[in-house]
């Protein structure tokens, strides 16, 4: 009589009995197994099961160790690498027009997720079939648009810097012309847009204190007076809160702000 423990490869996989020796395990618990062509990751789901081991038909495969953080990543790197490559495999052959981007392996409850971009609304009901019955787990499909797929892809800004999206954006804030505008940026796209297509999403982060800045500033053409006199206002530098005037004697000055009324 053998004490023996019941783990699966898979989370819906066949059932396995090996022998643990004295290693501690609880139920849940993954483990490395050595199945005569290397080790594999399985995952502990009948604990101390008493089994006489000549009613097995299978021999008892041996518990090398407990599987390391190490192990569990590399696993579930595999299994995303396997995933992506079987979802375009299988997009292809099924005629959708779709680009899987990033798969998600959840080791602990066997569920997988695979995002992809569509430049349409994709029906891909046949596909999660398909891929389920071949990877024997849940799997569930995204589709994601252009700033998603930037921020799972990542990548460099214009600034030099690792993208935004990627490194401390939680969520994404509506971005508008406008605030290119407040900003007195030149409204060329090539300029104002990400990597992403869209426009950059650091216009927003000093679009108020920009507005803000700007309602202390002169307009374009307005009358102001000035130390030497009445002028009008060619320009304004909220940032350097200096305003460029013009004199009726065709003079242009730079002035600070806090010389004109």
């Amino acid at each position: 009589m053998a004490k023996i423990i019941g783990v699966r490869f898979q989370h819906r996989g066949k059932l396995f009995y090996c022998d643990a020796g004295d290693i501690p395990l609880q139920a849940g618990d993954y483990v490395m197994l050595d199945t005569g062509h290397g080790l594999d990751l399985a995952k502990v789901v009948i604990l101390e099961a008493e089994v006489q081991t000549g009613d097995s038909t299978e021999p008892l495969i041996p518990v090398v160790r407990q599987a390391q953080p190490e192990d569990l990543e590399k696993a579930q790197q595999s299994q995303e690498r396997e995933a992506l490559a079987k979802c375009k495999e299988m997009g292809a052959e099924l005629g959708l027009k779709m680009k899987p981007q990033v798969a998600h392996y959840d080791l602990g409850s066997g569920h997988l997720t695979i995002f992809f971009s569509a430049r349409e609304r994709v029906d891909f009901r046949g596909l999660v079939r398909k891929l389920s019955r071949s990877l024997e787990t849940r799997v569930e499909l995204r589709q994601i648009g252009p700033r998603d797929e930037v921020k799972l892809l990542g990548g460099i800004g214009k600034c030099g810097y690792p993208l935004c999206c990627q490194s401390f954006l939680t969520e994404f804030a509506t971005v508008s012309i406008k605030m290119a505008k407040e900003q007195d940026l030149a409204l060329n796209p090539m300029r104002i847009s990400g990597v992403c297509g869209r426009l950059l999403c650091c216009l927003g982060y000093e679009s108020k204190e920009y507005a803000a800045m700007k309602k202390k500033m002169p307009q374009p053409g307005q009358e102001v007076s000035t130390p030497f006199g009445k002028a009008k206002v060619v320009s304004a530098n909220p940032l350097k809160e200096v305003v460029t005037v013009k004199f009726d004697s065709e003079t242009v000055r730079e002035l600070p702000l806090h010389q004109l009324t």
